[in-house]
């Protein structure tokens, strides 16, 4: 293979791999090479569809020296089992939300990419929306002032077919959390993106709709920010039909809203109204169904990895990044066990 051109490899076959599958393809400098799952005929039926070649040992994928970077595309409680294989291989690992389900699993990933001096990316692409982007410059230089509330909100529909359709859906062991964990998270890593970290949090969990799974299906929480801010946190896979995601960032000097991937609201004292805020293709962010999302913020976060580990510099969202959201979401699990207020 070219030493310019990134060869890929997948591990997983469900819906998020081939989002994976199409961003890569749609990058120049990248070529997806092979794909692994336990079930040789989804491995196989993956590798017909997009065009590379299914194994059926992982390790035999991981000796191939044209595979340079390995998407991580399992149930999420098996992200470190399938990392640590392929680090130790000298892999770069692109690892999908979450990094892993506790902050002790988050913390070996990253300890063994130091050890071998490789990268981990964890995948949250609603960063690279444009207007995300903006909301981060503005607060960056303080167009915001004091920042006074900052919540994110995710209240979609999962029927119960959903969490019938895999084994590991809805358990503490693999999916490491419920609405929270699974879906929430994006919305988690936006917000301490934008409002930094948290000092504590209350929080309540319950189960409206899906009452079979193991986790919640419905979470509030209540936050204060290091900044001295507060903020709340909504979640639910039981609202029907379920609304865009939504991350608000209040402050004493203006207010923006982001719903998915589009500005509704931008109000700054110190600024003329602005309606031209850069959208990309609006995106329905999988409110009801998890098939409904593209792959142009993927395909812009991997590009971002590939340029990271030709650069020798750390990725937009490194295994860092991922712990973060990860340790909060953990500690709102925490307090609604506990009914105890968490502090980080």
């Amino acid at each position: 293979m070219d030493q310019n051109n990134f060869g890929f490899a997948i591990i997983g076959t469900g819906a998020i791999a081939a989002i994976h599958a199409k961003a890569i393809a749609d990058i120049p400098n990248a070529t997806l090479l092979a794909v692994y799952n336990r079930t040789k005929e989804k491995a196989e039926a993956f590798a017909s569809t997009y065009a590379c070649k299914a194994y059926h040992s992982i390790d035999e994928l991981l000796a191939d020296p044209n595979i340079h970077i390995i998407s991580i595309c399992t149930a999420s409680g098996a992200h470190l089992d399938v990392a640590e294989k392929a680090l130790r291989a000298g892999k770069h690992c692109l690892i999908e939300k979450p990094l892993e389900i506790t902050t002790e699993r988050c913390d070996s990933i990253i300890s063994l990419a130091e050890q071998n001096s490789l990268q981990v990316g964890t995948i949250f692409p609603t960063r690279f929306y444009p207007n995300s982007i903006k909301i981060k410059k503005q607060l960056d230089e303080d167009g915001f002032g004091d920042l006074v509330i900052g919540s994110a909100y995710v209240k979609w529909h999962r029927s119960p077919a959903y969490y019938q359709s895999a084994a590991w859906r809805g358990t503490w062991e693999l999916d490491g959390g419920g609405a929270l964990m699974n879906q929430g998270i994006h919305a988690v890593d936006m917000l301490l993106w934008y409002m930094g970290a948290v000092v504590h949090v209350t929080a309540l969990t319950a189960n409206r709709l899906h009452q079979e799974i193991e986790v919640e299906d419905t979470v509030v929480a209540q936050l204060q920010f290091k900044n001295g801010a507060l903020g709340t946190i909504e979640c639910s896979t039981a609202a029907y039909p379920g609304t865009a995601k939504r991350v608000e960032i209040i402050g004493t000097k203006g207010s923006a809203i982001l719903e998915e991937n589009s500005l509704t609201l931008w109000d700054f004292q110190d600024q003329e109204s602005d309606d031209s805020a850069e959208e990309t293709a609006v995106v329905s962010g999988g409110v009801s169904d998890p098939m409904a999302i593209g792959h142009y913020a993927h395909q812009l976060q991997i590009e971002d990895f590939i340029d990271a580990i030709e650069n020798k510099r750390p990725p937009f969202i490194d295994g860092a990044e991922g712990r973060k959201s990860v340790e909060l979401i953990c500690a709102i699990y925490q307090s609604a066990k506990e009914g105890k207020r968490i502090y980080l």
